[in-house]
């Protein structure tokens, strides 16, 4: 038995749906946009009585099929029209896209002239990654705090200074325009979005089923972060970079480290900081934090144990390393993120 079956479907409750647009075009991330759709349809599963359906319709500027930046050049099939949709949309989603569909769909097309006929009567206006720019470009963003892939903040500051970027949010809500960061962080938004119109119960079903954090810790810079530091680094470096993530219990002390790389203690300190912008202690502490809110995500350990295997020499080390980046207990961390959570 599949784990949906175990479920039985709320009956749909004779009340009118939220109508959702989420709009497409070619060059569009295809994760845009499907993550977004199975959050909607997902919810549709584990609704409240009394609470309307979502319709979720894909749409495009003109129509017809979109071609995706996939790789393999991803098809969505039959796409409705801007002009075909009807007027009582609840809310729009702008997915992101690649530099040549955004460009086109913003200079190329009638979708700003069309977001802005929708204004004063759709309830939200939201943006998935890089469709932010189109949110911009139309100047709904203007005076509201918005971010977007943590790549792509510093350009859309420097194209539309108007705009307030928190760059290390997942999502902002900045009512009624809503907009998120990187690819997946569409889907948090989503859920969130379900939270506000169903409830938590019905998100955190929802998040259960998708497999998914109903509230994901942290921000889109614990991603960016050890990912420019390893992209910034040489083959050397990076080789060792990737060993201390692998393994954080290791001896990763300045004097090992150093041996390894086959450096002086002082050369191997100046040249890693010089390559990663940080400290060896600094990214060794990371990745034993990162490893340790695995451990706490996904496992029953006893704490002392966790200490332990994600490389603190101590449990009073680990509490001290959690309040020092999260501002949490390692504890409460467990109950709030936790499987049991």
């Amino acid at each position: 038995m599949s784990k949906i079956s175990q479920f039985t479907p709320m009956q749909e409750p004779a009340l009118h749906p939220k109508r959702i647009a989420v709009i497409g075009y070619d060059g569009v991330q295809a994760l845009d946009i499907v993550g977004p759709m199975e959050v909607f349809a997902m919810a549709n599963f584990y609704l409240p009585p009394g609470v309307p359906p979502y319709e979720v319709v894909l749409a495009s500027p003109a129509g017809g099929a979109v071609k995706s930046s996939s790789a393999g050049g991803l098809v969505f099939g039959e796409t409705t029209a801007l002009e075909q949709l009807p007027v009582d949309l609840d809310s729009i989603i702008l997915a992101g896209g690649s530099e040549t569909g955004l460009r086109q769909v913003i200079f190329g097309s009638a979708l700003l002239d069309w977001l802005h006929s929708r204004k004063a009567v759709t309830r939200r206006m939201a943006s998935v990654c890089t469709g932010a720019f189109i949110l911009a470009a139309g100047g709904f963003l203007d005076g509201r705090r918005a971010t977007t892939h943590w790549s792509s903040c510093a350009l859309l500051k420097e194209l539309r200074p108007q705009i307030e970027i928190e760059p290390d949010a997942i999502f902002v809500a900045a009512p009624p325009v809503y907009t998120s960061a990187g690819i997946t962080a569409g889907i948090d938004l989503c859920l969130a979005l379900v939270e506000a119109d169903c409830g938590p119960q019905t998100a955190l079903a929802v998040a259960r089923q998708m497999v998914l954090f109903m509230r994901r810790p942290g921000g889109q810079s614990q991603f960016s972060t050890s990912l420019s530091i390893q992209t910034n680094a040489t083959p050397k470096l990076r080789k060792l970079l990737n060993e201390i993530i692998e393994a954080p219990a290791d001896d990763l002390s300045i004097p090992a480290l150093a041996s390894r790389a086959g450096m002086s203690e002082r050369t191997f300190s100046r040249s890693f900081r010089k390559e990663t912008g940080t400290t060896p202690a600094q990214f060794v502490e990371t990745a034993r934090l990162n490893r340790a809110k695995a451990l706490l995500e996904t496992s029953d350990w006893s704490l002392a144990r966790i200490a332990e295997r994600s490389g603190f020499k101590s449990l009073d080390t680990l509490h001290r390393a959690f309040l020092k980046h999260l501002g949490v207990t390692p504890g409460f961390y467990r109950a709030r993120f936790g499987s049991d959570a």
